[in-house]
């Protein structure tokens, strides 16, 4: 019920997301809230705008880390990027971007391999306020070593240092990679394709949907990639049950597949 009232007074529609999943996030975030009854928790979510944003940062996962599986970034890197580079322009979908890091981390690649210029880079979320933290590029500096690790291991030619400025406790990336990006929300299951697209990313958000769900989202993604263009899923996910999935070849080992 609390769901249906979140889809009705705010437009969001978690309805077909893993039951197990939200139900844990939920109750956690009501315990922690010290309501008094449920019925409260559920009034305050549907009529208090401040707290439903509270609400949404809650429940929707934010886990993220700057070239998060490092072997993926190298196939972008070495299989799929220089391919694209032979395009005159590179149009690029970061989807469940969160607070941004694989959207810097696709910029500094991309920078590497002297694409940068000729790519944009859509950033998208459903979750307004990690939209305004990736947009700021801003990044706690105990993260800043593994996030270097990462960086080495996915190819990195740089010295990562050189890509942000160290300030107290916090790390802020160069300006100059957030001018390809356009940061806007935009919600994976209510809302339609809005580009055509050569490289489409989501990784690690579909498993929170339940497979009804992931096949919706899965004929988005075809409605919004080019032929030839790339897909690319996290560890744990696939295209393997989608009814469409003859349709796409997958590249090496990696989560990535061409639509064909």
């Amino acid at each position: 019920m609390l769901l249906s009232d979140v889809l009705e007074a705010h437009g969001y529609d978690f309805l077909e997301y893993s039951h197990a999943s939200i139900k844990r996030r939920i109750i956690r975030l009501y315990a922690l809230d010290n309501f008094v009854s449920f019925a409260e928790f559920r009034y305050t979510v549907r009529t208090d705008k401040q707290y439903f944003k509270r609400f949404l940062e809650e429940i929707t996962v934010n886990v993220t880390e700057m070239f998060r599986d490092p072997n993926f970034y190298k196939a972008l890197r070495n299989d799929v990027l220089p391919v694209l580079g032979t395009y005159p322009f590179i149009r690029i979908w970061v989807a469940g971007c969160s607070t941004g890091e694989e959207a810097y981390s696709l910029a500094i690649v991309l920078k590497e391999l002297n694409l940068f210029h000729k790519s944009l880079i859509y950033a998208t979320d459903i979750n307004p306020s990690v939209l305004e933290k990736a947009k700021q590029g801003i990044f706690p500096l105990n993260y800043l070593k593994g996030y270097s690790e990462n960086y080495v291991k996915s190819g990195g030619i740089q010295d990562f240092s050189s890509y942000y400025t160290a300030n107290y406790s916090h790390a802020k990336f160069d300006g100059t990679l957030s001018e390809k990006m356009i940061f806007s929300t935009h919600n994976l299951v209510s809302d339609h394709s809005f580009n055509e697209f050569q490289l489409i990313m989501c990784r690690n958000v579909l498993i929170y949907f339940d497979k009804d769900l992931q096949h919706k989202v899965f004929q988005l993604f075809d409605n919004s990639l080019e032929k030839l263009g790339y897909l690319a899923l996290g560890s744990k996910e696939s295209l393997d049950f989608w009814e469409r999935s003859k349709a796409y070849k997958r590249v090496k080992t990696e989560k990535i597949w061409r639509k064909l």
